[in-house]
């Protein structure tokens, strides 16, 4: 009897097909002109709206319950192979398309795990029986696709709590035509604590603040930002100077949000803040006493030029990407250590930071590097980032992107990115232009040759096994040509207009001297993590590309604006402020900048494991085969990256029991005061004076780059008189540099 019903359920749905004619827009009409929906255009849109193909449901990579479909619909194809054609007549049955478990599943008609997904008489719901009913027919032809989508409120203002406004969502698809999928996409919120979104895109303000809700359908999100103004009874804008275009939009923000920035630190925090930001180490004696018998105006613009033509800030910037890059002495040919190539990459970055080199150049030479790995350093990119004896074209794109470009396309390998534009076909068609890159033997063990192979193949997309050609992010064609790929890709990167690698590239330094990106994480640009102060990042971007792309000048106009120089002192207004940059943030020093401030202040160095005596701890590269880590205890223990993975959250500088422990017991600060008070800088401030006022404001300009306070300084004579001993000035030397403020950047 089943197999009767089965045979019969079968040849309606070839009847019902047969009868049926495409039009324009790829829908098909029955006998009596009843417009039957397109598989494509209105049922997997079904599919998206209910969360059937969401990655906890059965767009998960092992489906669900027996049933998969492709992560937000990726895989048209597949997915009606699989919905249809699996297992005829059970999932659809155009028999009896109300007994199909498709709809009585999603109705919640019978048990299914995901529960009730639509209401009987729902648009979904008719959509699923019309398509059944018409034989669940797969689309003749080529179906338009979706080529973009926007909203209707790109921004919203709202003047309190409990406002609310209507988004309605718009699609474009590739034949030119519209259509309003407010119904069909799905909706969300970066911060329900200012707003939410329901799902029929109804915007709700919830508190003061700002955030972005977010509209998805197809492939494609779209954000618009949401402002909820706090009272404003008691807000007066105080009109504080613009020292430059960073300023003005910044203050532009604040003013809109109703938030009161705080003043302008002092000579001294400036100083020390600056001197640790481009110079890697708190400023000395010497410059302290200086800058603050400087008068002139200007002191604070010839301080940072100062420290950008120092060649502390070539060794800090070399050590900042040589970090990102992975750069140490592990070894990946099988057979050696990469001592050599690891010391031609550092030493061949380090070169184009001190002669300001554009960076897009940089990166370009990088790109499309051939040759020795011990001669040739840009070919380091091909050696530092894979660590294996094969190179592997797919882990280098998606390092490569994220590096250089700010995008995290991983996600996009088995599936199209589900919180971003990016498909399988844009991560094809980047690892594409890698797959042509090979590593011979050298010269050596160490050596390796980089070379291109122009028989390589591209890379095959993993659904249906096809050659995907090198095409840019972004593009919808490959780049062309004979040759090698990467020449296009260098040619993009050098390209003024690609915002991809400006804006990253200005996000990462504006989140070094600032402490948090405008995009955070600095490595994760995506359409639903949008930038705190979009109009800054583009105005960075476009100042950056102004300036031939080089570092420097971004640099110098981002250390000259009165929003980096702000106090940390929060205004009333500005205390929950975490993203606007109203005020300084305290940062706390990485792992490397600590140790070598350590040793500067107490004038005694550290040797760091299989360097030559005197290396900074920021030029310092694991050279321990053994050690997985970072290669230095004390490095480890305060968060330095194991340069494991590309990705700027591998340093960390969030505080532990065992970092405390560590100031406190280690050998780290505890030899080191010793040493100074003994025969080193401690011992030569209290021999050359006898007055403890003199003493104790000595220490602390050594250490903290200022002089105490008042209260401070009555405290610490408090001390020298109980104990009248030398030994006190030991206990306030090592007290200081254990202090939250020598640990922090303030």
């Amino acid at each position: 009897m089943k197999s009767i019903l089965l045979l019969l359920a079968m040849v309606v749905e070839v009847t019902r097909t047969a009868v049926m004619a495409s039009d324009t827009a790829g829908q098909t009409t029955t006998a009596d002109n009843a417009v039957v929906p397109s598989f494509r255009r209105d049922v997997m849109p079904v599919f998206f709206r209910a969360g059937c193909n969401s990655g906890t449901c059965h767009g998960s990579a092992r489906g669900k319950d027996g049933f998969m479909l492709s992560l937000f619909g990726y895989d048209p194809a597949g997915d009606y192979r699989r919905a249809v054609e699996e297992i005829p007549g059970r999932r659809v049955n155009v028999a009896m398309p109300r007994e199909s478990l498709l709809l009585l599943k999603a109705l919640g008609a019978v048990p299914h795990t995901g529960g009730k997904r639509i209401e009987s008489d729902s648009d979904l719901a008719k959509t699923l029986v019309a398509w059944i009913d018409a034989g669940a027919p797969d689309d003749v032809g080529t179906i338009p696709d979706v080529a973009g989508i926007h909203v209707s409120h790109p921004a919203m203002v709202f003047d309190k709590p409990g406002a609310s406004e209507s988004m309605r969502v718009m699609a474009t698809y590739e034949d030119g035509s519209t259509r309003d999928v407010t119904s069909l996409a799905l909706f969300g919120t970066n911060n329900p604590s200012v707003a939410d979104i329901d799902s029929n895109g109804r915007v709700n303000a919830k508190g003061s603040g700002n955030t972005t809700v977010f509209a998805r359908f197809s492939r494609f999100t779209v954000g618009a930002e949401v402002i909820v103004l706090p009272p404003g009874d008691h807000f007066a804008w105080p009109n504080p100077p613009e020292n430059n275009f960073i300023d003005t939009l910044v203050f532009e923000r604040l003013k809109k949000l109703r938030i009161v920035p705080t003043e302008i630190c002092d000579d001294e925090t400036f100083l020390r803040r600056v001197t640790l930001d481009l110079a890697a180490r708190p400023p000395t004696v010497d410059e302290y006493k200086t800058f603050k018998e400087d008068m002139s105006a200007g002191k604070r613009a010839e301080k940072i030029d100062a420290l950008l033509k120092s060649e502390d800030f070539n060794d800090y910037q070399t050590a900042l990407w040589g970090e990102l890059l992975r750069v140490n002495s592990h070894d990946y040919t099988g057979r050696a250590d990469s001592h050599k190539p690891a010391n031609a990459f550092l030493g061949w970055i380090r070169d184009q930071v001190a002669a300001d080199r554009p960076f897009d150049e940089v990166v370009a030479d990088m790109a499309t590097a051939v040759g020795s790995t011990n001669i040739d350093g840009q070919t380091g990119l091909y050696t530092m980032l894979i660590k294996d004896y094969k190179l592997n074209p797919k882990v280098l794109a998606a390092d490569f992107s994220q590096l250089f470009l700010g995008v995290r396309m991983q996600c996009a390998e088995c599936h199209n990115h589900p919180f971003d534009r990016w498909t399988m076909d844009d991560y094809y068609g980047f690892v594409s232009f890698f797959t042509c890159v090979k590593r011979k033997t050298g010269s050596d063990s160490r050596d390796r040759r980089v070379v291109f192979d122009p028989s390589a193949p591209p890379a095959m997309h993993a659904v249906d096994g096809r050659p995907v050609p090198a095409k840019l992010l972004g593009e919808l064609t490959p780049v062309g040509g004979e040759g090698d790929p990467r020449r296009a890709l260098a040619d993009w990167i050098k390209s003024p207009a690609n915002d991809l690698f400006n804006r990253n590239i200005v996000n990462r330094i504006w989140a070094q001297l600032l402490g948090v990106g405008i995009v955070d994480p600095v490595d994760d640009f995506r359409a639903t993590n949008p930038p705190s102060n979009g109009p800054l990042l583009d105005a960075l971007a476009a100042r950056f590309v102004e300036n031939g792309r080089r570092i420097r000048p971004i640099f110098r106009d981002i250390c000259n604006s009165r929003v980096y120089q702000l106090s940390v002192q929060p205004t009333p207004s500005g205390r929950d402020d975490t993203r606007q940059f109203s005020h300084a943030r305290l940062r706390r020093l990485r792992a490397d900048v600590l140790l070598d401030s350590i040793v500067a202040v107490t004038g005694v160095p550290r040797s760091l494991p299989n360097s030559p005596v005197g290396t900074k701890a920021i030029n310092y590269i694991n050279r321990k085969q053994s050690y997985a880590a970072t290669g230095d205890f004390v490095l480890d223990t305060f968060g330095q990256s194991p340069r494991k993975t590309v990705c700027a959250c591998d340093t960390r500088t969030d505080p532990s029991l065992s970092q405390v422990m560590h100031l406190l017991v280690g050998d780290t600060v505890g030899t080191r005061v010793h040493t100074a008070a003994k025969n080193g800088v401690l011992k030569e401030i209290v021999d050359a004076d006898s007055n403890p006022d003199r003493i104790i404001d000595a220490i602390f300009i050594r250490v903290l780059a200022r002089r105490p306070t008042k209260e401070e300084l009555e405290s610490m004579l408090e001390l020298v008189e109980e104990n009248n001993s030398s030994s006190i000035y030991q206990d306030i030397f090592a007290g200081l540099i254990s202090s939250s403020e020598f640990l922090f950047n303030h």
